[in-house]
């Protein structure tokens, strides 16, 4: 079985008197595309903020590479490598693309950055054509992609990905979700939070069912696909 990378045990996150999420457990082993499902309020991206550093704990336990992380900041988790692209891409609107990629290489003193900038204009050749343009002045959909790529400049080993396909075309929706699984082809492991369950659960090793700060069901991907109750509940049958 492959080493498990991102380990969290019975996770609670409160925002005052309201208990966001309510004692949370799964994992993410090397090599994984895992996604965690539910509708808008299910505590999912309260749970990537938890995990990265954005959110406080207040209850439960982080593990990443075996050592707990709680209470981290998110600039030391970057270095180690647990990288998240935010729910609303959150690039530099008044800097190029290819600034937006450099910063992603912030943390980094290695000689290979350029080469890594040619390796994410090979993912995603609109950038390419464009990298002189300032972010701001692009679509939703090269936002996404953007933000995407300045996440792959820090060489993730776990990348979360937080409602990457949110409030983009249905064409644009297939441009991400096939981008998402040829990364995690090229070997990096993925936390993908979404609400397209479809789309999300295709394309998943294994899934989370969340639902008002509980994880309701889990299995592999394609199970939790075909299961009447998820089907009945995110699907509309």
């Amino acid at each position: 079985m492959a080493d498990t990378l991102l380990k969290v045990s019975t996770l609670k996150v409160a925002y005052g008197g309201i208990q966001a999420v309510k004692g949370i457990s799964f994992e993410v082993r090397e090599g994984e595309l895992v996604s965690l499902i539910g509708a808008n309020g299910a505590g999912k991206t309260t749970t990537l903020k938890a995990v990265t550093g954005l959110q406080p704990v207040a209850g439960g336990d982080i593990e990443y590479l075996g050592q707990s992380i709680r209470g981290k900041g998110s600039w030391d988790l970057v270095k180690q490598g647990l990288v998240m692209v935010p729910e609303g891409r959150g690039v530099f609107a008044r800097m190029s693309i290819t600034e937006n990629l450099l910063m992603g290489a912030f943390v980094r003193r290695d000689s290979e950055i350029d080469a890594d900038i040619d390796k994410v204009f090979g993912i995603f050749p609109r950038l390419k054509e464009r990298r002189s343009q300032l972010a701001g002045t692009m679509s939703g959909g090269e936002q996404q992609m953007l933000a995407m790529g300045r996440a792959l400049m820090a060489r993730p080993k776990v990348l979360l990905l937080d409602e990457p396909s949110m409030g983009l075309s249905p064409i644009l929706v297939d441009t991400i979700f096939e981008v998402v699984n040829d990364i995690h082809g090229r070997g990096t492991t993925i936390l993908l939070v979404e609400q397209n369950a479809s789309r999300a659960l295709q394309i998943a090793s294994r899934g989370y069912v969340m639902d008002s700060g509980e994880i309701t069901m889990a299995g592999e991907g394609r199970q939790l696909l075909a299961d009447p109750r998820v089907r009945a509940a995110y699907l509309g049958e």
